[in-house]
């Protein structure tokens, strides 16, 4: 009997751990997939969504999310090896930066080049690595640097005088980012063709010059056009998008070399409110302007004498490399004779703001410095018109890229409808009658002792010469005139419209400012209305209606 009561126990209690047993696997069961649906939801979960869980006063400072990685391991390794390193580099950075120095040699010295060029014992450091998929075609690889170094780099120089000055880099300190590009992928070892490698961003380059042996400083002149001629150099010889390639597997890697994208068309209008340099008179103003700082890529405006508001209405043509990254600088001087000029300011645009194809129309700030922003003073404004037209647009562009085109060319059609497909930019003469309506001003200053003026408004068309006037308003600083003005223009791609606006007076009459116009918008428009602020006036604004009537465009046969 007991053998058969402890039978039914036995059974019992190993039935119920069974169950238990059963219990207890499906319920870790159950915790696991939810432990992990918890995992999968957390590896989803982005930087922003994180932050909106924890606030940032509880966000843990052991929480990391950046592309950049730290480079202990790869800064140790490269003090050890940086002896053989540095005697690679040097070589490269000598072959690559000398034959540019030369290119931007100044016109005072008859020869420089390094005499010797060494990068010192003091390996630089890598401060962060980002990691850039570029699909199949490659991988690029952008690392931050810091180095200040001593290295032993002596520039020789020949004066046009015949004098010899050895010079001294002294004093170097960088920070920028490197950029490397693994491209092509292939299947074999080490699974790339060929390295391109670029300065993509330089944040700080400071150097001091000295001679051996003496004071560069005491030398006029010398000093700031070798460094200026030292950056410019290192700028266009290995930065972005300027490029090295070193071929790792045998192979043509020649469409990895800098080519031209587009090209970019500038018409520099005017500035206004220039810096005034001289003790006597008014600066002489002139422009230069260019993407890429080689002298021979380099346009420079003609001076206008003795002026702080000088109107150039120049074209310009440029060769754009890389429209993301690229921008345009122009720099604003002081002609000074035989002696250097000073600069008066300088502005720059990205290229990756302009739309292509579309005309821009912008006013820059001029500023001492593009680099670093030391004041807030105020330097003046330069007037921009540009239009930026990739060869890839080529399609859809009549125009052929190679076909040098301002603005107004590439975008206008002729008289009849049919588009200006082979026409150069100094062959095309635009002729048409320009129809200009003086609506109304508003705003406009007190010039009489009674608080009123007597406005009207002359006319001008720049090139030609040719004048009008309206009649005169009296009393009133909100005149209107709504009188209509036709001229007749025979170059309207250089032609422009100023719209000066007196005050009448018994015995003469008084200036109040004025407005300029290029033709570029009524031409391409037809007609259109705006309202333009009085140029030199304490207030004022002024409203024109304006239109063009297109006569045939002819080509010059001279």
């Amino acid at each position: 009997m007991s053998f058969f009561f402890g039978l039914v126990v036995g059974l019992v209690v190993g039935l119920g751990l069974i169950v238990a047993f059963v219990r207890s696997e499906n319920g870790r069961s159950k915790l696991r997939s939810q432990l992990a649906n918890t995992v999968a939801a957390f590896a989803r979960m982005t930087v922003e969504d994180s932050k909106k869980i924890l606030p940032p006063q509880f966000y843990p400072p052991w929480v990391v999310f950046s592309e950049k990685q730290k480079l202990t391991w790869l800064n140790q390794h490269l003090t050890k090896i940086w002896p053989y390193v540095n005697e690679a580099a040097s070589e490269l950075i000598k072959a690559s930066v000398e034959p540019v120095l030369e290119q931007y040699r100044p016109i005072v010295l008859s020869s420089l080049k390094f005499s010797r060029f060494t990068l010192g014992t003091i390996a630089p450091q890598f401060t962060g690595i980002s990691i850039i998929e570029g699909g199949e075609s490659g991988i690029t690889m952008e690392l931050e640097m810091n180095w200040d170094g001593n290295p032993n780099i002596i520039l020789g120089i020949k004066t046009r005088l015949g004098l010899s000055l050895p010079v001294q880099v002294k004093d170097l300190g960088f920070t920028g980012v490197f950029r490397l590009i693994f491209q092509p992928l292939v299947t074999e070892f080490p699974c790339f063709g060929a390295v391109c490698f670029s300065l993509r961003q330089k944040k700080k380059m400071d150097f001091t010059l000295k001679v051996i042996g003496g004071d560069i400083s005491k030398i006029p002149g010398i000093s700031d056009a070798i460094e200026g001629t030292i950056r410019d150099a290192i700028e266009d010889a290995i930065t972005w998008p300027t490029r090295k390639v070193i071929p790792i597997i045998p192979g043509d890697y020649s469409y990895l070399e800098l080519k031209p994208v587009g090209t970019l068309e500038v018409k520099l209008v005017q500035a206004k409110d220039l810096t005034n340099k001289d003790l006597i008179g008014k600066s002489d103003p002139f422009a230069e302007l260019y993407i890429r700082p080689l002298r021979d890529r380099i346009k420079t405006s003609k001076t206008i004498n003795n002026d702080l508001n000088p109107i150039w209405n120049e074209h310009y043509e440029f060769v754009v490399e890389d429209a993301s990254t690229q921008h345009l600088v122009v720099k604003i001087f002081d002609d000074e004779g035989l002696q250097a000029s000073e600069l008066l300011g300088c502005a720059q645009v990205q290229l990756r703001e302009l739309q292509p194809g579309k005309v821009k129309d912008v006013w820059l700030n001029l500023v001492k410095d593009l680099e670093v922003q030391r004041d807030n003073k105020s330097r003046g404004k330069v007037h921009l018109e540009l239009l930026y037209f990739p060869f890839e647009m080529e399609n859809v562009n009549p125009f052929a890229p190679s076909v040098s085109m301002t603005s107004l060319e590439k975008i206008l059609k002729s008289g009849d409808g049919t588009e200006i497909a082979d026409a150069r930019r100094k062959d095309i003469i635009i002729r048409g009658v320009l129809s200009v309506t003086v609506i109304s001003a508003e705003d406009l200053p007190s010039v009489d002792l009674m608080g009123k003026s007597d406005p009207f408004v002359i006319l001008i068309m720049k090139k030609a010469g040719t004048r009008n006037q309206t009649r005169v308003v009296n009393d009133s600083l909100n005149p209107v005139w709504n009188q209509t003005f036709d001229f007749v223009v025979e170059d309207g791609l250089h032609e422009m419209l100023i719209a000066e606006v007196w005050d009448h007076d018994t015995f003469g009459k008084d200036y109040m400012g004025r407005c300029i116009l290029t033709l570029t918008k009524v031409i391409v428009e037809g007609e259109y209305k705006d309202k333009f602020e009085v140029e030199g006036a304490k207030s004022g604004s002024l409203y024109l209606s304006l239109k063009w009537i297109p006569q045939p465009i002819y080509r010059d046969s001279t």
